[in-house]
């Protein structure tokens, strides 16, 4: 074969090359639903595509539309890619099933209702209780005159109307939840520790920093880990207080993971605020509450991974 026969050769193998290179990072677009979140990963379950992998790196954008046609866009943290959350990804195809991320969009109506989900029942329960508050007051009402009796039996209909409407929205709640958080399932526990606080407080307290630092050298050894945060309150004080007392700790101590530990950011998930839900112990006692007055702090590991 000739120099000119060989330069041809060499031309088409160039070109072929060329190609196959393109349409190994053929870009491409997806929505869908995250059900399944490990720290480099999440998966989606997509219209388009089924299921698919979608893979995180340093440079992907997680953002969320601003405005009313949504041209401006918020970046957020990759902790808020939790389970549940409806997603668009722009990326590059790697394979038939994964995809290289290089934006991820969401819509803050869909954020927020999974964090809601995955942050209890609480708001709602917050409902029903003034509603039995205000039935108990009606009652009250009653005993103290006779001649309003009548419309006393109304305002507690329409208040045990209500109790029943909220309670129906706590049962399709918890139907949810068990949907949403099915993946975690999946998952097994590879560390875990209860973050204690005082009365009123969200400051980490010197013992348990040393003690979030060594989970945190543990979670790192492993592949694909993911931390989840939950905050918790007693009974003291009032629900919506506890509630935001509660977002407060497991935020502080997300923060000490990021910042002192040396945890990235894609391998937390958005943190729980469950109030007063879940106690661990009655909140009677001194001691019952302190033990109340909790974040508790989980090292997962998808099952697909570890082996199990």
């Amino acid at each position: 074969m000739g120099s000119k026969g060989l330069r041809v050769v060499v031309g088409m193998l160039a070109l072929c090359f060329a190609v196959l290179m393109a349409h190994a990072q053929e870009k491409i677009k997806v929505s869908g639903l995250i059900t399944t979140r490990t720290g480099e990963t999440i998966i989606v379950r997509t219209n388009e595509r089924g299921v698919v992998t979608v893979v995180l790196d340093d440079d992907t954008k997680v953002q969320q539309p601003r405005g009313l046609i949504g041209i401006r866009k918020r970046s957020m943290s990759a902790a808020v890619l939790i389970p549940g959350l409806k997603v668009s990804v722009d990326g590059t195809s790697q394979d038939a099933t994964h995809i290289l991320a290089k934006s991820i969009t969401f819509d803050r109506n869909d954020l927020q209702t999974a964090e809601m989900i995955q942050a209890g029942l609480t708001p709602t329960e917050e409902k029903v209780a003034t509603n039995q508050q205000n039935i108990a007051s009606n009652a009250q009402d009653i005993k103290a005159s006779q001649k309003d009796i009548a419309t006393n039996q109304q305002n507690i209909a329409a208040n045990q109307q209500a109790t029943a409407a909220n309670q129906a929205a706590i049962d399709a709640n918890a139907v949810e939840t068990s949907k949403r958080f099915s993946a975690l399932s999946e998952y097994d526990t590879k560390g875990q520790l209860d973050v204690r606080f005082a009365s009123g407080s969200a400051k980490i307290s010197t013992e348990d920093q040393a003690a979030l630092k060594k989970l945190a050298e543990d979670a790192v050894k492993q592949t694909g880990y993911i931390i989840q945060v939950k905050g918790f309150a007693d009974s003291s004080g009032n629900a919506a207080m506890n509630q935001k007392l509660s977002m407060e700790r497991a935020q502080n101590v997300i923060a000490f993971l990021i910042q002192d530990c040396n945890v990235p950011v894609r391998h937390v998930i958005a943190p729980g605020a469950m109030g007063e839900a879940a106690p661990v112990a009655s909140n009677e006692t001194a001691a019952g509450r302190a033990e109340n007055r909790r974040v508790e702090v989980k090292v997962l590991l998808n099952r697909g991974i570890s082996g199990s």
